[in-house]
């Protein structure tokens, strides 16, 4: 029997265990596309392809598994480029499969040509271009062990459209000995000595704290972090994206003191995450001069460009931290209590302060008013996707996350028009799950057609946008091209077939969600479109959680 190298790259991502593919249909991707629909897999097909690489972000994060994006040749494959640089910083294990012009002529010019490949290898760990179709399944395994060893990220493989349209017999093709499977990836141990040592410098301290992020979400080890904080009397601080893995209201968990953490700190223990601009690089004047640095990582890289480290160890962060914790179990446990008693105290103070400043009534509406709001009406077992400017800073400080994977933002990268992509993503994902877009209203605009892709596809997610009439806050209105104008986006919404609000007295946002809720339960995404003060800027903002 023949087969091409078209209906072979269907086969191959269902046989590696990807369900989901995300993909704006065109040629030469065709035939992969309508393959993979008859073969079970669940496509959703979005209005660009920006937002397939993102929505494809968002079910990795929330599924820890790949997703699959596809895309036509020249401008379908040159706009997977920004989302592709995202999951890059943000190391999402996203497959790319663009289709190009026919390898056969080369240099003559042919229908959209250019080298994609050259194109996306900075913005993926790794690029490649199939050029022999019975070899598809062959580099299909190859990319997904890629994107999901060590630290994570998207890869990108280039389909030429003669390669794909070639009949091969099958007999010929080139099928990997064992599948792919995610549950299998390699899990490095700590050495005995390392875990020896970090044993003994938790004995010397007195002051320590963990900074974890998105390592922990991908090792899969919130459970054993948990545990490890437990046993050990650690405080605890995650990146903006790591928040969740373990719960924000967790009794070592001092989001207001996290300068005095960070400035007093005699041990720092850098568990799964960069050290990067995020917490300041562990550099003074954010962390002490002579704090003693201890580090984990996946990457070998990470570990090797440190600067400080006191112990530097690759390895698994779920393998690690079981390691750690049975040890811990073998012996005393140190006394940190000064230390936490010392932190909740300022924690305690400092939300004070901050509730004091709550329960703004005025109108238009303070972006914090619509933040607590969200707060008190989101549930603990939610998504919530945040994106824009002020309203992302507002709502970093003010709503809490409970959940791995159930915080996503404009992440490292600082990318904005992220919300509905992610939105669509946490839906497919997770149905079960209420998901709360929060958007500024520049950010929406960015990618403000995928609320089609949501009614299309029966995602009934909860979109709330911060309308304040442009980019940013801007309390002198100097800033050249800030203005949008009060966009009805709730009319829009409803246009599409779902349901919209607008919004204008701060009383009437609770009604409105839980309208949008009701709407949700009933199949329909919502739009709730609030008016906020345009004067307000997140920096004029007392925080009392985390800013950049």
């Amino acid at each position: 029997m023949a087969v091409t190298g078209g209906i072979l790259v269907a086969q191959a991502i269902k046989k590696a265990g990807i369900d989901t593919f995300f993909f704006i249909m065109g040629a030469p991707m065709l035939q992969s596309e309508s393959t993979a629909l008859k073969l079970g897999l669940r496509g959703i097909d979005v209005r660009h392809e920006q937002a397939a690489v993102m929505a494809a972000q968002a079910y990795c994060r929330l599924r820890n598994r790949p997703a699959a994006c596809m895309a036509a040749s020249g401008p379908g494959t040159t706009n997977l480029v920004t989302g592709a640089a995202h999951a890059m910083l943000d190391c999402v294990p996203v497959l790319l499969l663009g289709g190009s012009s026919p390898q056969d002529q080369s240099g003559r010019e042919p229908f959209q040509e250019m080298d994609q490949l050259a194109m996306m290898r900075p913005c993926v760990k790794w690029a490649e271009r199939v050029h022999h179709a019975e070899r598809v399944p062959e580099f299909i395994d190859r990319a997904l062990h890629i994107a999901t060893s060590g630290k994570p990220g998207p890869v990108y493989l280039d389909l030429p459209a003669d390669m794909l349209m070639t009949e091969v017999e099958e007999d010929s093709v080139i099928w990997p000995a064992t599948p792919f499977d995610i549950d299998d990836r390699p899990r490095p141990a700590l050495e005995q000595a390392k875990v020896d040592a970090i044993i003994a410098e938790l004995g010397k301290a007195k002051q320590p704290v963990i900074v974890t992020g998105g390592g922990a979400l991908w090792s899969g080890a919130g459970a054993e972090l948990q545990t490890f904080v437990e046993k050990t009397g650690i405080p605890f601080y995650a990146t903006p994206q790591g928040r969740g893995i373990v719960p924000d209201d967790h009794d070592l968990s001092f989001l207001s003191a996290r300068s005095t953490a960070f400035r007093e700190a005699d041990l720092v223990l850098v568990l799964g995450t960069r050290m990067n601009y995020v917490f300041g690089h562990m550099a003074p004047p954010r962390f002490r001069a002579d704090a003693r640095l201890v580090r984990i990582d996946i990457e070998p890289r990470e570990i090797a460009v440190s600067r400080g480290l006191a112990i530097g160890a690759v390895a698994d962060l779920r393998t690690a931290l079981g390691q750690l914790n049975e040890a811990l179990a073998a012996g005393k446990a140190p006394d940190y209590s000064a230390w936490t008693d010392k932190l909740r105290k300022k924690d305690v103070e400092k939300n004070q302060a901050s509730a004091e400043q709550g329960g703004n009534n005025g109108m238009p509406i303070h972006p914090a008013r619509l933040c607590e709001e969200v707060r008190d009406f989101a549930g603990r077992d939610g998504v919530l996707v945040v994106d824009g400017q002020e309203i992302l800073n507002f709502g970093r400080q003010i709503i809490p996350s409970f959940k791995p994977g159930h915080r996503q933002n404009s992440g490292t990268f600082g990318t904005m028009g992220v919300g509905m992509p992610f939105g669509v993503g946490a839906k497919v994902a997770c149905p079960e799950k209420e998901v709360i877009v929060l958007h500024g209203d520049g950010s929406f605009g960015m990618n403000a057609m995928e609320f089609d892709t949501a009614v299309r596809h029966n995602l009934p997610v909860i979109v709330i946008i911060s309308l304040n009439g442009g980019w940013t806050g801007d309390p002198d209105h100097s800033r050249p091209g800030r203005d949008l104008g009060y966009t009805r986006f709730d009319k829009m919404a409803e246009a599409f077939g779902g349901h919209g609000e607008l919004v204008e007295n701060p009383e009437d946002i609770r009604p409105a969600l839980e309208r949008a809720r009701a709407a949700n339960a009933a199949g329909k995404p919502a739009l709730v479109n609030v008016v906020t003060d345009w004067r307000v800027k997140s920096t004029t903002f007392a925080f009392t959680r985390y800013t950049t």
